[in-house]
């Protein structure tokens, strides 16, 4: 009850208008909002009632395991939907994470949810810390400038954790954020790191990484350059992350798809990140395809 978060509230509920306006058939799986009212201050808003959340089914249904491949398909293709829609009107959520997805009650229906983060596609303030940690993408932290397609990642990464239950990066700063995404895509490219804000607090002249970590008996920080090349390091690729074991021709085939997918999906580089539109017609989203 006061005035920013009346003002923070007042904001989400222009978005959501926005969505329910250009939906009326409710097919492009954002949460949908019926209307709010005031409690004592307080401003209420009032949504169509969903099951649970993507953190909690994941949970209960595929704890460090993750789910099967058929319903991670499924989820992708709505994910994906969502944020076509969101990029056609140029929204960008700025917080998607398991959390805020929810799910019905067959667990075969999903919408995006919790637009209290979101902002037009374009005039954005360099921040290093918008979205949660593990879902925020390299740009943000770079201090580039940023739009739709951190949406982008930050799917990429909930979904990589659908299929494996374990959370893609989970760095304790954004330094050890852009190490380990160093690790598994590669070096950053130099153009980004020459344009990035902050990128001398993760990069020396040479474009070669500044890791900062805690010595374990000093507890002092200490800097260590490392290296990266253009290809993931040796065991870090994704293809071989999502499928250590040896599975069933049809099954591996469907795994390896969901790679290229992630791969694509999850470029350093903003601009060269694949949209949703692009996505959709994947062959692990689009059975159709092979």
């Amino acid at each position: 009850s006061n005035e920013m978060m009346r003002r923070a509230g007042e904001k989400e509920i222009m978005y959501l208008n926005q969505l329910m306006a250009n939906d009326p058939e409710r097919k492009k799986h954002c949460i949908v909002y019926h209307g709010q009212f005031d409690h004592e201050d307080h401003l209420c808003m009032v949504f169509e009632a969903m099951h649970q959340n993507l953190r909690m089914a994941l949970r209960q249904h595929g704890h460090k395991r993750g789910i099967q491949l058929s319903a991670v398909q499924i989820y992708a293709r709505q994910i994906f939907i969502a944020l076509r829609y969101l990029e056609r009107l140029n929204i960008m959520h700025a917080d998607l994470k398991p959390d805020n997805i929810v799910v019905n009650d067959k667990y075969n229906l999903l919408k995006i949810c919790d637009f209290g983060s979101a902002s037009s596609g374009d005039d954005n303030e360099i921040t290093p810390y918008l979205v949660s940690r593990f879902y925020r993408a390299p740009e943000i932290m770079m201090g580039l400038q940023y739009g739709c397609p951190i949406d982008m990642w930050a799917a990429a990464v909930t979904i990589f954790e659908l299929y494996t239950g374990k959370i893609m990066f989970q760095g304790n700063s954004n330094n050890s954020m852009l190490k380990l995404m160093q690790e598994v895509r590669g070096k950053m490219p130099h153009k980004l790191i020459r344009k990035g804000v902050f990128s001398e607090l993760h990069f020396d002249p040479d474009y070669d990484f500044l890791y900062r970590e805690r010595d374990r008996v000093t507890g002092r920080e200490i800097m260590r350059i490392i290296k990266f090349e253009q290809r993931p390091l040796p065991g870090k690729d994704l293809k071989l992350t999502l499928m250590p074991a040896k599975l069933p021709e049809v099954e591996a085939r469907k795994v390896m798809q969901l790679a290229d997918l992630l791969e694509k999906a999850l470029m350093l580089d903003p601009s060269k990140r694949y949209k949703a539109t692009d996505l959709l017609k994947h062959p692990f989203c689009d059975p159709t395809r092979r």
